[in-house]
């Protein structure tokens, strides 16, 4: 059977940013900058999820230069927005503002400009954190500047077009009688309850009245003014239904992901790209939106959000890039929870990059690789960092003296015949892992947070008879010396019965010198553990 062709480094990645540049070249567009775009929601805290969306953006950024093509990627902010919820955490004054763009809401927390100021800022504190490189763009600043002008005319002149394709595409008889553009009052301010009526091209002018608009369920009532709003003036802004499809053509966009609740959005825009801007679309990969450990879709108004600046509070920013390039296909339930998890992962990568391992699949070595490598946004190391099972070192500074949690940290994992000495990478990880502890496991030896591991009926029976004969170990090297017992007599190997026992006790398929560790730990608590997942 023939080995598949690799593309790239291997990846999802590198396969998008083929067919991305396949596509290219049938369409016979210049390919001397293919510019990728992702869009930023501004109008709450920035989550994982629409961080993600960036951080996926420039992935394939890298894996188009890879391809050797120059890339750009456009963070474009939707700060023209109107506010539709008051976000969880947020003053309950913001309630007034409901409807109002988000660049036009003062700061609610008095450091920035405007609502939108503020939250852009966390937007790119966040990218600037995990490392992504971009070119931001103001969705206020592009109305205000004119730069989709061109768009927006086009559009408003093929709006009956667009409005019976809307109806027969998904049904959506709105755009039938309202035009796609959505003035901002001038007498109240509010943007989405104001209904476009007609366009007057001569003039340039929108005519509008100030009505009503359902926002998820709650109809916002508008003030009842009738006008007229000069396209020029950026003084309004085009619907989701056909916005996309203007900065794509105006900022010349090759690829953009985009999340599945999306799809009928995309739909039409593709559509009114192809059609009524005479601009093919970009390339697109779709992706399902993270939920928290409930199933349910995070949510800014809901509160349960897992935000960049959390998660890089305990972990590194190549743990979350991690999380974003292991697949993009299939819905993934995220907490916080998850970081000593993908803090491992990232580690065995490191682990299997720098060793002389060679997987006989040469797809699964390649993608292997090239994860690891863009994880690092391909600035790769000239040797390993230090690996320590996160959850060992969050137990371990978790009951560290609080005036010497790296020295107290670094004798144990010394004795457990892990480390030498304190490096700058291992005291990070080390910071990381309490502020984590303290957090998640209160210094306990805690199994709650951690799946228990598929065992073998062997190495079941083993676990069992190693954990029951725990309590009678008076030395490490007593533990010790039951462990190879328990495997032998079970006929186990140690690469087979070790691994087991350290997925139990630290969720990770290494450990340390489990002698040591059991006496440090509590014998009767590891043995509890033990037996739990074996078995009584």
């Amino acid at each position: 059977m023939q080995e598949a062709k690799i593309i790239g480094r291997g990846t999802w990645l590198d396969k998008v940013a083929q067919e991305t540049i396949d596509r290219e070249k049938k369409l016979k567009r210049n390919l001397s900058l293919v510019r990728v775009e992702s869009g930023l929601g501004a109008s709450g805290l920035p989550h994982i999820g629409s961080v993600g969306d960036a951080i996926r953006s420039y992935g394939v950024k890298l894996a188009l230069e890879t391809l050797d093509y120059k890339s750009e990627l456009i963070a474009y902010s939707d700060d023209f927005d109107g506010l539709r919820k008051v976000p969880a955490g947020f003053p309950a004054w913001l309630k007034d503002y409901i409807s109002h763009p988000v660049s036009r809401i003062p700061d609610p927390f008095g450091c920035h400009g405007s609502y939108a100021e503020h939250v852009g800022s966390l937007l790119k504190e966040s990218l600037d954190k995990v490392g992504v490189e971009y070119r931001f763009q103001s969705g206020a600043e592009a109305y205000a500047s004119g730069k989709l002008n061109d768009q927006i005319r086009r559009i408003l002149s093929s709006s009956k077009s667009i409005g019976k394709k809307i109806s027969e595409l998904v049904g959506q008889s709105k755009y039938e009688e309202t035009l796609p553009y959505t003035p901002v009052c001038e007498k109240c301010g509010r943007i989405y309850t104001s209904q476009a009526l007609s366009y007057d091209a001569a003039n340039d002018t929108v005519h509008y009245r100030c009505a009503s608009a359902k926002l998820g369920e709650k109809v916002v009532e508008g003030c009842g003014h009738e006008g007229d709003v000069k396209i020029s003036d950026g003084n309004g802004k085009l619907m989701w239904k056909v916005e996309f499809a203007a900065r794509w053509a105006a900022f010349d966009i090759r690829f953009e992901a985009y999340g599945k609740e999306l799809t009928d959005s995309v739909k039409i825009n593709d559509w009114v790209a192809e059609n009524v801007l005479g601009y093919p679309p970009p390339y697109h990969a779709r992706y399902e939106l993270f939920q928290d450990k409930s199933g349910r879709k995070m949510s800014k108004s809901v509160g349960n959000l897992v935000t960049p600046a959390e998660w890089l509070e305990f972990a590194s920013p190549e743990s979350l890039r991690l999380l974003m390039y292991k697949r993009i296909i299939g819905a993934r339930n995220v907490s916080l929870e998850d970081v000593p998890t993908y803090m491992d992962e990232f580690d065995d990568l490191e682990e299997y990059y720098f060793s002389k391992k060679k997987d006989p699949n040469q797809m699964k070595d390649a993608r292997q690789r090239g994860l690891y490598e863009y994880s690092m946004f391909l600035e790769v190391p000239r040797a390993k960092g230090v690996h320590v099972p996160y959850r060992l070192l969050a137990q371990l500074a978790a009951v560290a003296p609080e005036s010497a949690v790296e020295g107290f940290v670094v004798k144990r994992l010394a004795t457990y015949g892990m480390v030498g000495a304190v490096s700058p990478d291992l005291a990070m990880r080390i910071g990381w892992a309490r502020k984590w502890a303290k957090r998640e496991v209160a210094g306990s030896v805690d199994a709650t947070a951690r799946a228990i591991p598929e065992l073998s009926t062997a190495a079941r029976e083993a676990i069992r008879e190693f954990a029951k004969s725990i309590s009678k170990a008076g030395s490490p090297d007593d533990v010790q010396n039951a462990a190879f017992d328990a495997a032998k007599k079970n006929g186990l190997k140690p690469a087979e019965f070790f691994p087991a026992v350290y997925r139990i006790l630290l969720d990770s398929d290494r450990g340390p010198r489990l002698g040591p560790y059991v006496i440090d730990a509590g014998k009767s608590e590891v043995s509890r553990l033990l037996l739990d997942a074996a078995g009584k």
